[in-house]
């Protein structure tokens, strides 16, 4: 293998596989990038076994070839190269190195045999569709943050994609504290899907990929893995094997007792009273009366603080306590200069809504403060 390409595109594409890569592997070939140079391009591979993104750059190719090297050193060797730098990659002579030139720098880098690299994107995908990466940015911001971390769960570390209805695409994501749930018109040959959990990893690494793109993504699905391809990068990966609950049980269709708040007003009050909160409950009593809501935490050992806003709110005076953590995620998802809170009673869930945002909403679990 010998080719010849331009340090900024090679970078970018190597900043995206990279990231996959784990710093500790049992595996020694998993921490390496496969390079397949062909026709006037080359492609970069990585993997963790679980996920796997591929990414081709332009280049001109002397020889036809591949190659595998250590991902993590390669990154940063390119990283520190001069800006515009012409790099040139060579595995001519000896298999177990490959040669990187730029200018008077020379570096040889240890090689793992490419025919041992794991090949996840193999496979046939039941289903078939594309929608805006836009829209599938919006879907995984609305929702990512209450995906669980506890690994006991493990069917919900990650977001529940599933039709409903032949109508609209849905994607959920609760850690059993509170549940986002966002969804958008149904895209053409989605219909019948079934319904599916992408792991958090992969929504981490998708939003960074999506990151100020706003081309076609192509969706393919099988009972087993998901693949999402825009222009010259594909991301593969294992689905979490598991049944998400049924949520739909916990999200209360008849609470009357609704509250509306300034976004901006009420995300700065929560998040002055709760720096006195417990670290680990963090919790937040919100004392709702006629045209007031007052946030109240009392900590024992560091003191306690009260702060009242002028709210939208007529019904019996009321109290209910929250982690203000979970708060301050909900309210940096509302776009809308209010927020909608829909209560019950102290004990049952509220739901929260984006009034310019009529296909999300948000529940949160109270706790006893």
């Amino acid at each position: 293998m010998r080719v010849t390409l331009e340090k900024s595109a090679f970078l970018k594409a190597l900043n995206h596989v990279q990231s996959v890569v784990e710093r500790r592997n049992t595996i020694p070939i998993l921490s390496n990038v496969m390079v397949q140079a062909k026709g006037n391009e080359i492609k970069l591979t990585a993997t963790d076994l679980d996920l796997e993104i591929v990414e081709s750059v332009a280049a001109e190719v002397l020889q036809a070839g591949a190659a595998t090297m250590p991902a993590h050193m390669l990154y940063d060797i390119v990283r520190k190269l001069p800006d515009g730098a012409q790099l040139e990659l060579n595995q001519a002579g000896e298999k177990g190195r490959v040669s990187i030139l730029a200018g008077r720098s020379r570096f040889a880098l240890q090689a793992l045999p490419p025919e041992d690299f794991p090949d996840l994107a193999s496979g046939e995908f039941s289903n078939n569709f594309s929608l805006a990466a836009s829209e599938l940015r919006f879907l995984i911001e609305r929702t990512r943050f209450a995906i669980s971390t506890e690994e006991t769960r493990y069917y919900l570390n990650g977001i529940y994609f599933h039709d409903v209805g032949g109508k609209h695409l849905r994607a959920v994501a609760t850690d059993g504290h509170r549940l986002a749930q966002s969804q958008m018109v149904l895209p053409e040959g989605a219909a019948g899907m079934p319904g599916i959990i992408v792991p958090r990893k992969t929504v981490l690494e998708l939003v960074k990929l999506l990151e100020g793109e706003d081309a076609e993504v192509e969706v393919s699905i099988s009972s087993q893995k998901i693949r999402f391809a825009s222009g010259k990068l594909v991301l593969t990966s294992k689905l979490i094997d598991g049944t998400f609950p049924d949520y739909e049980r916990v999200i209360p269709r008849g609470n009357d007792k609704i509250l509306e708040a300034d976004t901006k007003q009420f995300a700065e009050a929560v998040d002055r009273v709760s720096t006195i909160s417990f670290e680990k409950s963090r919790a937040v009593k919100l004392a709702l009366s006629s045209g007031k809501l007052s946030m109240v935490v009392n900590n024992p050992d560091s003191g306690s603080a009260e702060e009242e806003i002028i709210v939208s709110y007529e019904r019996d005076a009321m109290e209910i306590g929250f982690n203000s953590r979970y708060l301050l995620d909900v309210a940096a998802q509302v776009k809308a200069e209010t927020m909608r809170f829909e209560f019950n009673d102290a004990g049952s869930p509220t739901v929260v809504r984006d009034p310019k945002d009529e296909h999300s909403l948000f529940v949160l679990m109270p706790m006893r403060v």
